[in-house]
């Protein structure tokens, strides 16, 4: 019993994550409110505190550690 509620439940949440969106649907997906840091000033400001601090630029969400073998 446990087992197939827990399928269902699975079934049910991945079902949500199957579709991409419509081309009417990108738009809303393109707006300002939708990035992980709408105030692109205050992540401006914050990579140029970081390079200043680390010596080192760039580096944000991509794997990598600046050896050249990637």
């Amino acid at each position: 019993m446990h087992m197939v509620s827990t399928a269902a439940l699975l079934a049910a949440v991945l079902a949500g994550c199957g579709s991409a969106p419509q081309a009417w649907e990108k738009g809303d997906l393109a707006k300002p409110e939708m990035t992980m840091n709408p105030d692109t000033l205050e992540l401006r400001l914050g990579q140029r505190v970081y390079s200043s601090k680390e010596n080192a630029s760039g580096g944000y969400g991509v794997g990598g550690g600046g050896c050249g073998c990637n």
